[in-house]
């Protein structure tokens, strides 16, 4: 008698860079939802990024936090050395998705923006992504998916974001060309681009002042300002099967902002 071998579908894990807090942390909550493991990165507070780890808990999903500083590339071979580690522990030589979310915000006028504020912004927002992402290639594997994130203000000028929209202008053409080359992998890159979301990025600003709220529902189409709850789940499904023919995409999540 032959015995009966019930084919099980690997579990999907994936690699959320600054998921301790905003709509990296919402991401992994989405994820952790549908029963994605993930490796989270955080640059300094631990403590927010274990409450992560214990909130997917809570819905059966295993979560490991890795700490990174995106912006220093000096540490990207100890980090996926770690991240092999972390692997392991989740019983796989190898990650599915990955999303570069990690993170700064820069308010500063075009004529006063200083090198060292735009050399920070490189390096956290275009070179540590292009390098991060180039060293844990190995360890995607075949038919998986990544996501960069951009902003609504490649699309949009508003006076004071020039240096932090013009890196993420670059990573949206850099989005294409991974595309194209990673092809042959058969991986999918996407980009999201996020509106103006109340979180504690930028200090706050759409989440703790009420004027800049209010301004923001007043030019979207949905009236409002969007929240975690309106990026997290969209990324997690566009990482999913469903959406497998999506590629090269730049996807703005806006409500409708300023159109």
């Amino acid at each position: 008698m032959t015995a009966d071998h019930t084919a099980t579908t690997p579990q999907k894990i994936a690699l959320v860079t600054g998921g301790s807090r905003g709509l990296g942390r919402n991401t992994v909550l989405s994820l952790a939802e549908r029963g994605v493991a993930s490796i989270l990165t955080y640059r300094s507070n631990r403590a927010e990024a274990d409450k992560v780890v214990a909130e997917a808990e809570k819905v059966g999903a295993k979560v490991i936090a890795l700490q990174l500083d995106t912006g220093n590339v000096a540490t990207f071979d100890a980090f996926v050395q770690s991240v092999s580690g972390a692997l392991e522990q989740l019983g796989s030589e190898r990650f599915d998705y990955l999303v570069n979310n990690a993170g700064t915000s820069h308010h500063n006028a075009f004529e006063t923006t200083t090198e060292e504020e735009l050399d920070g912004l490189y390096n956290v927002h275009f070179k540590g992504v292009f390098f991060l992402t180039q060293k844990l290639l190995a360890l995607i594997n075949d038919g998986g998916r990544i996501v960069m994130i951009s902003s609504g203000l490649t699309r949009l000028s508003f006076p004071g974001s020039a240096s932090y929209a013009s890196m993420k202008g670059a990573i949206e053409v850099l989005t294409r060309y991974l595309a194209k080359e990673l092809g042959p992998r058969r991986i999918a890159v996407n980009t999201v681009a996020p509106g103006a979301i109340a979180t504690d990025f930028s200090g706050g600003m759409v989440r703790d002042n009420a004027q800049v709220n209010k301004n923001i529902a007043d030019v979207t189409a949905l009236g409002r300002a969007g929240v975690p709850d309106d990026i997290g789940p969209m990324i997690a499904s566009l990482l999913s099967g469903d959406n497998r023919w999506v590629n090269a995409q730049r996807i703005e999540v806006s409500g409708g902002m300023m159109i």
